[in-house]
């Protein structure tokens, strides 16, 4: 029989809370009364928008085991069993904190500009062969998604990864001394979240944050091909690093690329990895990937696990959704790809965005189609940083562009007339067009910051392989 994720009296010690109702134990941990599935401790977070005391009666009806709560009534304590605190999020990041206090687990912190989330789902795959693996889900990395995922952590975890990511100064130090990684990787510092900072150095000191909670001895892992690395490598040393190591195409990175073939939906890769030579194979292309890759290798090396078994591991990579996931799309006069990138965006992905579809090889007559929202919170270069995407776009051969947005407005201007497709001040205004345009043998590539709302773009893609999409296209003139 499975253990139990906790018992009460082991969430009353850790939380020094007060139990009301019968006694219990829980299999999860949810702050989400919607996603929460049977035998899960549901914890009344009262957020910006939404107070999770609303949802406790749902929760424990829906076989919720109990409820962390920071007041209780007559209705709460009728539908099932409470614990009562001064503070639900303290009581969140308790638990967290004793569920990271109980582990023998080998724990890794991952931050940084871009790559966090696919390259923690990369390390969930490879090191999950090797031995039992936690990982946040999904991009669980801030004041609540830290100390949740820590607190759905198996206490006979072998290997912990957690995601870090912040948008202010002094946001990242307080989570990675929850976590205590053993193992903190920065993938990469880029302008990202420029209207809360005043430069990018401001960024890089931020992401720094991740070694203050670096266990005394623990491992660096930094990208050395960054501009910021020395700046970082000084950080890191004053956090009582026990050993730093750097990634890149650098000829002094201790995780080395030697040689890469760049292929449409795949790379083939030859790298150093402290000493050690490894090829594999990426099922995931791009070269951003190929970066990150060696990152992965580095922390594997780290935690002293299996590097053969984490190369041949690579090839079983997915993109996870939103993050270069692919689609192809049937249609009765032919398919088409979509490439989602619709999660998020910032120059860095968007350039590397552009430069997969590159990459990529249109079927037929088939085009290169980048369909562009947005690029949020850059600050008051955010103008020039999108007409700089020009020159990518150029290089990645793309035929046809897409954009949305008020600044997208002003790339858009600055592209060939032949290159430019359709422009919209939304996402929603590009839907017609696309209909339009997309012909079999294209490769659609839609990416935009969350704000600028390019995944209906892709599911409004997805959707003409369905016979009333493909109506619409022969109705409008669509071949």
């Amino acid at each position: 029989m499975t253990a139990p994720l906790w018992t009460r009296d082991e969430v009353i010690a850790a939380t020094g809370g007060r139990a009301q109702g019968a006694d219990w134990s829980a299999s999860g941990v949810s702050i989400d009364s919607r996603t929460l599935e049977a035998g899960d401790l549901f914890v009344a977070i009262a957020g910006e928008n939404s107070d999770g005391h609303t949802y406790v009666e749902r929760a424990l009806k829906s076989g919720a085991s109990a409820a962390i709560v920071a007041r209780s009534d007559e209705a709460m304590r009728a539908a099932g069993s409470l614990v009562v605190v001064d503070d639900t999020l303290k009581a969140l990041e308790a638990l967290g904190r004793a569920a990271r206090a109980r582990t023998q687990a080998k724990v890794v912190a991952v931050t940084g500009s871009v790559g966090k989330t696919g390259t923690k789902e990369a390390l969930r795959l490879i090191l999950s062969e090797q031995g039992a693996t936690h990982a946040s889900a999904a991009s669980y990395n801030n004041m609540w998604g830290v100390p949740l995922s820590l607190a759905r952590m198996p206490a006979d975890t072998r290997f912990g990864i957690f995601e870090v990511g912040m948008n202010h100064p002094g946001e990242i130090t307080p989570l990675s001394r929850l976590v205590e990684p053993f193992a903190a990787l920065i993938t990469t510092v880029e302008a990202v979240h420029m209207a809360f900072f005043d430069s990018v150095e401001q960024i890089a000191d931020a992401k720094g944050e991740i070694f203050d909670g670096l266990q005394k001895g623990g491992v660096a892992i930094l990208n050395r091909d960054n501009p910021h690395f020395e700046r970082l490598l000084a950080k890191a040393k004053a956090s009582g690093a026990g050993r730093i190591i750097s990634f890149g195409e650098h000829a002094d990175a201790e995780a080395r690329l030697d040689k890469v073939a760049l292929k449409e939906d795949c790379s083939c890769v030859s790298a150093t990895i402290c000493g050690q030579p490894v090829t594999y194979k990426l099922s995931v292309p791009g070269r951003h990937i190929v970066m990150n890759s060696l990152a992965m290798l580095a922390v594997v090396h780290a935690l002293d696990a299996d590097l053969a078994m984490a190369a041949l591991a690579m090839a079983h990579l997915k993109a996870p959704k939103g993050r270069g996931e692919r689609h192809r799309v049937e249609t009765p006069l032919g398919p088409f790809t979509v490439i989602d990138e619709s999660y998020n965006a910032n120059p860095a992905s968007m350039r590397a965005a552009l430069e997969a579809l590159g990459q990529a090889k249109p079927e037929a007559q088939g085009r290169r189609i980048a369909v562009i929202g947005d690029m949020l919170e850059l600050g008051d270069d955010s103008i020039a940083m999108h007409r700089g995407l020009a020159e990518t776009i150029r290089e990645a051969d793309v035929d046809l562009v897409f954009a949305s947005g008020p600044h997208m407005r002003e790339l858009f201007k600055a592209l060939p007339a032949g290159t430019q497709g359709a422009y919209g001040e939304t996402s929603d205004e590009l839907g017609e067009a696309l209909r339009e345009a997309v012909e079999p043998g294209d490769v659609v590539m839609v990416k935009g910051s969350l704000g600028s709302r390019m995944g209906p773009i892709v599911d409004l893609l997805r959707g003409l392989g369905d016979d009333e999409g493909e109506s619409i296209r022969r109705n409008r003139g669509g071949n």
